[in-house]
């Protein structure tokens, strides 16, 4: 596990807040692959998981530091983000990909709820859940969503672990506003000092956490992200690990 920027005191934590979107559930990758091909743009899942992780940080960027405008279709500029760097969709003119864009939009999202995409559990989250609350720890989810993460999560077989789930749809407030962070430490009871805080987005996991007082780890799972002041792993079994070893 890469460290930079000092070390998390995981003997000291007894809480840990975690996203859902790329830190638990992903969005279905082998869904958008078969939609994209049916429509001229042949790739695959892995593929696709790849080019989305790339994708982060400049998302977060963009979406948290310098600002979008008002009523922006985030999904829609998320779509954007993920299918523009396919060699596959290289071909198609400006009006075409626009086209793309909106059509494969309401494909995956017909009704509008992100639960109907994001409901794949990511490789070893189960087993890491289970051995970071068999250490003692509370957990509990903090992420930006719609007011269906608790669905997803039920859905994915996850609810279970968790002792809260703050969805911002809901507590009236988003990443990276420390005020979902204070929301989340007051309807659990938990300290600050004695907290980590678990995303995939820096400008909103890890500056949002650190805004409330609450330690950050960025999950990075191919070395995407540059000159980071955070702690960094893989995956959320690297973090079980380290929690492991420090409290033995």
């Amino acid at each position: 596990m890469r460290r930079p920027g000092g070390a998390i005191p995981y003997a000291d934590i007894d809480t840990v807040f975690l996203d859902v979107g790329n830190t638990l559930i992903s969005i279905d990758f082998e869904w958008v692959a078969a939609e994209l091909g049916a429509r001229g743009v042949p790739t695959d899942a892995e593929t696709l998981r790849r080019t989305e992780a790339a994708a982060r940080p400049g998302f977060s960027r963009r979406l948290f530091v310098d600002g979008v405008p008002a009523g922006t279709d985030l999904f829609r500029a998320y779509l954007v983000a993920l299918i523009e760097p396919l060699p596959a969709a290289a071909h198609l003119s400006p009006v075409e990909f626009d086209a793309l864009v909106s059509d494969l939009r309401q494909a995956l999202r017909p009704d509008g709820r992100a639960s109907v995409l994001w409901r794949s559990v990511m490789p070893g989250v189960p087993d890491a859940l289970a051995r970071l609350q068999a250490q003692g720890l509370r957990l509990v989810v903090v992420s930006n969503s719609d007011g269906t993460v608790e669905q997803s999560l039920a859905d994915a077989g996850l609810r279970q672990y968790m002792a809260h789930i703050v969805d911002s749809a809901l507590a009236g407030f988003e990443k990276p506003d420390p005020r979902i962070f204070l929301h989340a430490l007051a309807h659990t009871g938990a300290s600050a000092e004695r907290t980590l805080h678990i995303g995939d987005l820096y400008h909103a996991d890890v500056v949002g956490a650190r805004g409330a007082g609450v330690h950050a780890l960025l999950l990075d799972p191919y070395d995407d992200w540059r000159d980071l002041d955070c702690p960094v792993a893989r995956h959320l079994t690297e973090v079980a690990d380290a929690m492991a070893a420090t409290r033995r």
